[in-house]
Parts: structure tokens; sequence; C-alpha cells
């Protein structure tokens, strides 16, 4: 395969997992879940589902939903501290099964820790049983040659976490005004106060 070939299948491949993910009511609740809680939302996952989890939180502050991150792995140190009991939070992982997202949200549950919403792959997932709301992202083939390397899965990761940042915008009713204030910086800033949207 030439180099032209094996990117236009990465891509290819990219895509389809994205346009194979199905959109159940699971969707909807954990939009209304997002818009309806009344404590903090949190976002987490470890490795580069964690970096997805950042983005995620970054996106939601920007369009009307205050977010911040939490990583799993200092959790256990201190900044489980940062969780309550009225929080919702997303977590992030394909396996659903990694150590440190699961005693994160064990130790968050005796807490009192409310809502957790679960994006995860793999049917025996962990993160399901703990989850109030599971978002499938489907069974998930990674175009990796050596079949190991989380791109497709990541790929669906980040689409599914846009997708729920902006329908939750959406419904919040959040004008160019309203995001020219929370991102007055660089052109995105300047295209929301000249209403150029």
């Amino acid at each position: 395969m030439t180099i032209q070939q094996r990117i236009r299948d990465v891509l290819a491949r990219e895509a389809s997992a994205i346009n194979s993910v199905q959109v159940t009511a699971e969707y909807e609740k954990a939009v209304l879940a997002l818009r309806d809680c009344t404590g903090k939302v949190l976002t987490t996952g470890m490795g580069k589902a964690g970096h997805v989890a950042r983005k995620f939180s970054a996106t939601l502050c920007s369009t009307g939903t205050p977010a911040a991150y939490v990583h799993p792995g200092e959790a256990a140190h201190g900044d489980l501290g940062l969780v309550g009991r009225d929080d919702c939070i997303i977590a992030f992982s394909t396996s659903g099964k990694t150590n440190e997202i699961i005693e994160m949200l064990t130790l968050g549950r005796h807490l009192g820790l409310e809502t957790i919403i679960g994006i995860t792959s793999h049917p025996d997932s962990q993160l399901r049983e703990l989850s109030d709301i599971i978002l499938d992202m489907g069974v998930i083939e990674e175009p990796c040659p050596l079949g190991l390397t989380p791109t497709a899965s990541i790929a669906v990761m980040l689409a599914i976490s846009d997708a729920i940042a902006l329908a939750l915008m959406e419904l919040k009713g959040v004008t160019a005004h309203d995001y020219g204030l929370r991102h007055h910086g660089g052109y995105l800033g300047r295209k929301a106060r000249t209403n150029n949207v």
C-alpha cells in the first residue's frame, strides 16, 4: 500500500467508525443531564481519551457550560476533592476498564456523586456498570497496521463529545454575544462580536 493509499484508508475507516455510531435516547438523556446539572460538570479520561476529555471540557466552557477536567491519576492524590454530590461527570474510556477511572468513579460514588455518563466501546466494560447513562461508541476496528494505536476510537470520542457540546449549546440558546463573552480573543472573538456567524 502506498503512503497516499494508507492515508485514504485511515481517513475512510475513521469516517466510517464515526458514521456507525448509533444515536439512541441515551444521547438525549446525556444532554439533558448536563443541562440540568445543579453542581459542576466534570470530565475525565486517561491517556489519549484524557486529551479528548480535556478538549470537551474546553469546548463546553466556550459554549455556555462551565466545566473542568479531573485527571483520574491525580484524583487518588487529593483531586477527588473537586467532586461533589450534585456533580455530573463524563468519563471517556474505550475499554471502560482503565483502573484509574474505575477507582475514581467508585470513590466518587462514595462521596455521593449523582450522575456518571460513560462513553465507551467494549461490551464488557466496567464503566457500563458504574454509569447512569452510557453513550456506546460501538465496536471499533483501529486502522493501525498493528491494530493497537487508538485513532478511530479517539475520532469517535471526539465526534461524540462535539455533538453533545453543540446540542447542549443550542438547547441553552447560547447566542453569538454569549459566545463572544467567553471567547473574546482571536479570530473567533472578533467574529462573535461582529455577529458574522
